[in-house]
């Protein structure tokens, strides 16, 4: 289920899966990927439909379950990552269930996490179904890419052209705040502040529509694209973008990586669940031009000398690491690599990215995750230059051996200008 904000997405599904306890055999894993606590979010909204539907009374409430005390079909809340770590093995050893919903699950974006949870869902007492509610990001998303883009097609929503998944094994159901508001969900000031993002999406293509410079065709393009990466149609339509709002770097286009130029590789470590990111760099200063092909970006790996190996890193090429496994360094320097750790000083992330965008960022066309890192790498605080620490592994990893590349050192790497 898509949609955009104030869709009544939730607050549909919540009503749904409370219907669903009265048969039996049904047991409802309900999640969000990040959870703190079920007791202080979930369940009170859950708490909210069952008093709506004026049935409280037939359920057994506790920290984490929701009970039908008349069949003993349940829901069980949590979170995918917690406070107290990954719960992927806990949630597929949870017997009895019949449905998994992934709430938020924009934010969920390990498909192997999924698939893991998913296999475990098998039970023969009652039809099993997944549910993931998601207001839309970028196509990189693994939901996007293997249950839309592979049977998509276009739906009409409030005149504008939506993807959606044409999949016989996808019932996809997209709504938008018009329902909410005929429905008499939303506040008068919440359907101004989205009719006002509308306006402004509007005044724009009358703009594009005004212009003589341009034939029918091409104004055709230009309102197109207006209206289809506009706030309005992300935020309030609930269409796919290409790139999220806000991006970092916005600098970059698709091509090939010029072997002519000196490279070094960046390294960034990987935390599970971060991946390990290794990307090899190339800048040329005479033509502003920073070449980036991704050779690595896995999950889990144990032991990154042997990985290098197996990817024929080129042990005499210098890759510059992140400076948090200082041990890894040192393996890798005895495996015969030629590494060093990255400077990293007060201010050095806002100091790279606010160079790095001086420059056009040329990204190989089969760098596929560095590519959906450039589409999601969003400012927390733009005015500031503070990013949001996430979607960055690659791109991290770019500028340990950016910076790196264009600071004259005694190493034997020029700066060309």
């Amino acid at each position: 289920m898509t949609g955009g904000r104030g869709s009544l997405k939730s607050t549909t599904v919540h009503d749904f899966i409370a219907r669903l306890t009265y048969e039996k055999g049904h047991g409802i894993l309900f999640t969000r990927y990040t959870l703190t606590s079920a007791e202080l979010s979930i369940i009170p909204e859950f708490k909210t439909t069952l008093d709506r539907l004026q049935v409280a009374d037939d359920f057994h409430i506790t920290k984490q379950t929701i009970t039908n005390k008349h069949t003993g079909s349940f829901i069980y809340f949590s979170g995918i990552k917690t406070s107290s770590g990954d719960q992927t093995a806990k949630l597929k050893s949870i017997a009895g269930v019949t449905t998994w919903v992934i709430e938020e699950g924009e934010d969920f974006r390990s498909e192997k996490t999924f698939d893991t949870i998913d296999d475990s869902i098998r039970t023969t007492a009652a039809q099993n179904r997944i549910i993931w509610i998601q207001n839309p990001t970028t196509k990189e998303h693994f939901i996007y890419q293997r249950w839309i883009e592979p049977k998509s097609r276009k739906a009409d929503v409030s005149g504008f052209a939506v993807t959606v998944s044409g999949s016989e094994e996808v019932e996809h159901i997209h709504t938008t705040y018009r329902l909410a508001q005929l429905l008499g969900y939303l506040a008068s000031d919440w359907i101004e502040k989205a009719e006002k993002s509308k306006r402004q999406m509007e005044e724009l293509v009358k703009k594009a529509e005004a212009r003589t410079d341009i034939d029918r065709e091409q104004k055709d393009i230009e309102v197109y694209k207006i209206r289809h990466t506009s706030h309005y149609y992300y935020n309030y339509i609930g269409g796919w973008l290409e790139q999220a709002e806000g991006v970092v770097f916005d600098n970059w286009i698709e091509g090939d990586f010029d072997n002519t130029l000196p490279y070094l590789h960046g390294l960034d470590y990987g935390y599970n669940p971060d991946p390990l990111a290794l990307v090899k760099v190339a800048v040329d200063s005479m033509r502003m031009k920073i070449y980036v092909k991704q050779l690595i970006y896995e999950t889990q790996i144990n032991d990154v000398p042997l990985r290098f190996n197996a990817e024929q890193v080129a042990k005499h090429i210098l890759t510059v690491t992140d400076v948090n496994e200082p041990r890894t360094n040192v393996a890798l320097k005895k495996a015969g690599y030629n590494v060093e750790p990255a400077i990293k000083l007060p201010g050095s992330i806002a100091n790279d990215i606010r160079d790095i965008k001086k420059y056009t960022i040329v990204v190989d066309k089969d760098s596929s995750e560095l590519k959906m890192e450039l589409n999601n790498y969003v400012w927390n605080d733009k005015k500031s230059s503070i990013p949001v620490d996430d979607f960055n592994h690659s791109l991290d990893a770019m500028r340990y051996a950016f910076r790196r590349l264009t600071i004259k050192t005694t190493s034997g790497v020029r700066r060309r200008n």
